[in-house]
Order: structure tokens, then C-alpha cells, then sequence
């Protein structure tokens, strides 16, 4: 009864404070779940196939989905068999982000803005270059007029050997107000030939001019389709990268927590401007010039654009 499906691409996103989460998270905490789970991930089974595979009892089994069924992360329906009906399960989930808890002040207020990935307004690109939709390829490969197509508002991954894209953000804190942080993330990786696990690249952001800090990626992901990547692109290319968070703050700047600059946040000038100007890129006289791919919420492995946070207060 068993059947092949193709790569799911679900991605359930929670949040620790929340009663679902804990709930999720509790159906998680156990070995026979997990295994279940697995089992689902390229294939439909009914209950009896599930007991049989994983070596337990058929009522042990049913136990088992049940609490899945009741936490949404197993999908069954009755179909017809050979014996009258039988329950028929599907993995829903092919990917669990949880969010963890952060401590903030009573008295502190969030901006949160997310860019596409095409929506850049300055750029200097070097092959290899180029750009790709849900749908595929957009304008022509290595080819640094391509980064002026019209449709490049459409992008989900983009990708060059040097250079930067530049994006502008709004700035709405009021005046009267003082900004704690500034925090910027993204999903990225190096730019190698198709890919390569072993790429090194020194992956730049600039704030408003101002270079924030580098951060070393260690490769250019591939081998194993991203859970958002397009079925289109194919599997020898570039696939995921790391989500990384960089944070700007009154001690430094850092990386997912790591300071990489002295760089504090009275040197980038935000209440000065209307707009704060986020690049990234890679120098030319960077050390470990791999190149770099940027990944929109339907490449890779995280559903996300850009994403620039203002803390203040």
C-alpha cells in the first residue's frame, strides 16, 4: 500500500510562549514519533504498514499516530482496502521552525520589516551572477545587465562572485523615541561552481554605508534539495544556506550573537535619514572571495525574506 511522494514542502513555524508549541513539542518527545515521522517523509503508509516497518504493535501504532493526528503533524484518511477501510497517514510537516524565548524590557517596542529579495535599489555584480523565480531563471546567466530586468522584484535567490546589493528600508521610529538595536537576517551561503562543501566566503554588511562586520560562511550548500527550493532548479546547483541574524547594539556589532566589529549603533546614523540602507556583499579584497547566494521565503530552507528589526524605546 505504501506510495512515493514527491519532496513535501511545508514548513511549520512556532513560538515557545504558545500553548500550540508546547503541545507540538511534547508529541515530538518520543523515539516511536520521531521514527513514525521519518518513516512518512517520501511515502504514505496505513497504520498496519507503519506497526510492521517500525516493528510494534498495531495498537501501539495507532496510539501513536493518534497523538501526531491530534497535533496536526500526521495527516490520515479511510480508504478502501483490502479488508474493508484502512487508515492511510501523510507527513504534513516537512520542517519545524521553533522560535525561542527573548528577554525584553517592559518598556521596549519592535519595528519589523521584510524585504524581498529582488526589491534591491543599487547593486555591482560580478559573474557568476544571476537570478531565479518560483518559475525560473530571470534574464540571462552571468550576465550583470540581468540585475536590471523589470521581473527581478520576482527573485528568490540571487547570487554573484563579488560585489553587493544595496536595500532600503524604512525608518519609522519617532523622533522623540531611542533606538536599543538594529538586527538584520537573512538565509545565505557561498557561490561556487554548482555548489561546493567546502567554498569559504567572507560575507559583508554594511549599514548605512558604515561596514558592520563579515561573517565566513563555510560553503556553498547542495547535494540535498532546499525544503522551499522549486523542483525546477536543479539539485547540483546551490540549494540552502544558513540563516544568520547580524546585531547592531550600544556595545558592538555581532554576529548570531559572536561580536565581529567594534562598530556601535551611535556610527550608523539611523534617526538621521528616512530610510535605513542595508548591503551585503562580498569585498573585492576580501580574504575568502567565494561569492555569495541570497535566499527569499520560496528558496532554501527558511521561509523568510530580508528581515531588518529596530528595538527602542
Amino acid at each position: 500500500m505504501s506510495e512515493q511522494l514527491p519532496p513535501q514542502r511545508r514548513v511549520l513555524q512556532l513560538h515557545t510562549g504558545t500553548d500550540e508549541a508546547r503541545r507540538v513539542l511534547k508529541a515530538l518527545a518520543s523515539e516511536p514519533r520521531l521514527r513514525i515521522l521519518d518513516l512518512l517523509s517520501d511515502q504514505v503508509c496505513n497504520v498496519g504498514e507503519i506497526a510492521q516497518a517500525l516493528n510494534m504493535p498495531p495498537s501501539t501504532a495507532t496510539l501513536h499516530v493518534s497523538a501526531l493526528e491530534e497535533r496536526g503533524l500526521v495527516h490520515s484518511e479511510m480508504q478502501p482496502g483490502v479488508r474493508g477501510l484502512q487508515k492511510v497517514c501523510t507527513r504534513t510537516y516537512d520542517m519545524i521552525l521553533v522560535e525561542l524565548p527573548r528577554a525584553e524590557r517592559p518598556s521596549e517596542q519592535m519595528l519589523t520589516f521584510s524585504m524581498p529579495v529582488g526589491a534591491y535599489v543599487d547593486f555591482q555584480v560580478t559573474p557568476t551572477c544571476g537570478l531565479a523565480s518560483t518559475q525560473g531563471i530571470i534574464g540571462f546567466l552571468d550576465d550583470p545587465v540581468s540585475f536590471y530586468e523589470p521581473e527581478r522584484v520576482q527573485a528568490h535567490l540571487l547570487w554573484f562572485r563579488r560585489g553587493y546589493v544595496e536595500y532600503r528600508f524604512p525608518s519609522r521610529v519617532p523622533g522623540s523615541l531611542t533606538i536599543d538595536s538594529l538586527s538584520f537576517s537573512l538565509e545565505t551561503c557561498s557561490e561556487a561552481p554548482l555548489h561546493n562543501d567546502n567554498w569559504q566566503s567572507d560575507i559583508t554588511l554594511w549599514i548605512n554605508q558604515v561596514e558592520v562586520g563579515s561573517w565566513t560562511c563555510p560553503a556553498d550548500f547542495g547535494g540535498e534539495r532546499g525544503v522551499l527550493t522549486p523542483q525546477w532548479w536543479e539539485e547540483w546547483n546551490s540549494q540552502y544556506g544558513l540563516l544568520k541574524v547580524w546585531q547592531v547594539n550600544r556595545e558592538g556589532s555581532f554576529v548570531d550573537g559572536v561580536r565581529c566589529s567594534d562598530v556601535r549603533l551611535d556610527a550608523l546614523g539611523i534617526t538621521n535619514t528616512p530610510f535605513v540602507s542595508v548591503r551585503v556583499g562580498v569585498k573585492p579584497d576580501a580574504r575568502h572571495a567565494g561569492g555569495i547566494n541570497i535566499f527569499g521565503r520560496q528558496f532554501g530552507n527558511y521561509p523568510q525574506d530580508l528581515v531588518l528589526t529596530l528595538r527602542y524605546h
